[in-house]
């Protein structure tokens, strides 16, 4: 019990981070189109750590804070990002999930799957092709690399022990 009590408390350390990452660095590093999105890396991160409603209700409460920041689209982000925590947690069964590359790739198929639903529920219109042919995959890309910079840096910290 100690020990998953300690597992916690490393990955809550690392998921602040993230959200100083988030709402600190990446405003003043990178154009928003294309820049890492450090609460997606740290949903996903939780998720395929986690039973599928645990990282639901965590996707919830993190689309709701998405929410609350361009309220032009409420409900998108709430729905994207528990589907996307969903379907990250479920799909830990189907996949290696301590393989860097398979953390990358399903760390980047969560960003545009998240991207795919916000766009579509908000209704972009003529820019939905652009923004998920262009910016979307490149976002993808550069979550899945701080993600695998982040994985690497924490490996201790992060890594999945199956009996837990």
């Amino acid at each position: 019990m100690t020990y998953a009590r300690g597992a916690r408390l490393r990955f809550t350390l690392v998921f602040l981070l993230l959200l100083g990452l988030q709402f600190y660095v990446r405003p003043r590093l990178f154009d928003a189109r294309f820049a890492p999105d450090f609460l997606v890396l740290g949903l996903i991160l939780f998720a395929i750590r986690s039973r599928p409603g645990d990282a639901a209700i965590l996707g919830f409460l993190i689309g709701l804070t998405t929410d609350a920041l361009t309220p032009a689209r409420v409900g998108a982000g709430a729905l994207a990002h528990t589907v996307v925590g969903y379907l990250a947690a479920w799909g830990r069964s189907v996949f290696f999930a301590d393989n860097i590359l398979v953390t990358a790739g399903v760390i980047a198929l969560g960003v545009w799957l998240r991207n795919l639903i916000l766009l579509v529920a908000a209704g972009s219109g003529d820019s939905l092709v652009h923004a998920l042919l262009i910016w979307s995959p490149l976002q993808a890309l550069a979550t899945a690399l701080a993600g695998v910079l982040l994985v690497l840096v924490f490996r201790d910290w992060l890594a999945i022990r199956l009996e837990e």
